[in-house]
């Protein structure tokens, strides 16, 4: 009805205020869309009851009791006070959030009924798990040290000939026995590794080619000669030995899939549910003069 709109833009009204915004002007664009977004969520709450009467489905008072019992707790840790004081800066009363609640409720029931055949088969998680191979693993990793050349020319570019000398400096320095820790410190531009002494814990293909191929190469203990990235030259040491790769089995994340898999196509079941309801009601809904939702324009073609 007119007056189910009315309780809805007063409270959205009352929600711009309490939250100091300038509520739209009727008859404005922004106006329209609100309304037109309240109508629709009015009709689609009245095919759901519509449904749910064909369904069989009921809401008792005691389901929006509890309902409102578990918002307050999970939101408000059980105090009813600041559920109020929340309710109340959005123009609302508990009494009149009951509304919402009570359809909340029913679409909850209406997604159990509906999806209550939904499965998940054993190939439906194999196929999952062999699909995302990269989610059940992880790839090779090894410590490593490193120092960053990156001499900047006149244009503040990386001068990759100066940095190329200076790097088979340090090179150098380093074979002679020089502490890798210190002239990370003093020379390298790697601000994420420098104060650390060039230390890293990288895995395979989570740097640039050159410095993970390198990385990888490297026997532990191992000083790399500069190598050159998009970033400068890089003096690398292998640290550690390279940790092989590893994978989770399969048994270990079957359940997880499964939960993750079945909820993916009970949401696809609702979607398609709802949209079929949509189309059941499709030019039997009538509208008030001037409260029809506006056309939306198909696309246009090409010769359009």
């Amino acid at each position: 009805t007119m007056e189910e709109l009315d309780q809805l833009l007063d409270q959205a009204k009352k929600g711009y205020e309490a939250s100091k915004q300038e509520f739209p002007k009727a008859g404005t664009p922004e106006y329209q869309s609100l309304q037109t977004q309240y109508v629709a969520y009015l009709v689609q709450r009245q095919e759901f009851r519509q449904a749910a009467e064909d369904l069989g489905i009921e809401v008792a008072v005691k389901d929006v009791d509890e309902a409102e019992d578990e918002l307050v707790k999970s939101r408000f840790d059980g105090n009813q006070k600041e559920y109020e004081k929340a309710l109340k800066q959005q123009g609302l009363t508990p009494e009149a959030y009951r509304s919402t609640l009570e359809t909340s409720v029913l679409s909850q029931k209406l997604y159990e009924e509906v999806t209550k055949d939904t499965k998940v088969s054993d190939q439906d998680v194999l196929a999952y798990y062999t699909q995302n191979q990269s989610q059940y693993g992880t790839p090779e990793s090894r410590d490593v040290r490193h120092i960053l050349i990156a001499e900047k020319g006149a244009n503040g570019q990386v001068d990759f000939e100066k940095s190329k000398a200076k790097a088979d400096q340090i090179y150098a320095e380093l074979k002679s026995g020089a502490d890798f820790a210190s002239l990370a410190k003093a020379s390298s531009e790697d601000p994420g590794s420098k104060d650390s002494g060039g230390k890293l814990t990288i895995s395979r293909g989570q740097t640039v080619p050159e410095f993970d191929k390198t990385s990888f190469e490297l026997d532990q203990g191992e000083l790399s000669k500069p190598v050159k990235t998009q970033y400068g030259y890089h003096v690398i040491e292998a640290v550690s030995p390279v940790r092989p790769a590893k994978t989770t089995p399969l048994d270990q994340v079957k359940a997880s899939i499964r939960t993750t898999l079945l909820q993916q196509k009970r949401n696809e079941v609702m979607s398609a549910w709802v949209e079929d309801l949509r189309k059941k009601y499709d030019g039997k809904v009538s509208y008030a003069v001037g409260y029809e939702p506006p056309e939306i324009p198909e696309a246009p073609t090409e010769t359009q």
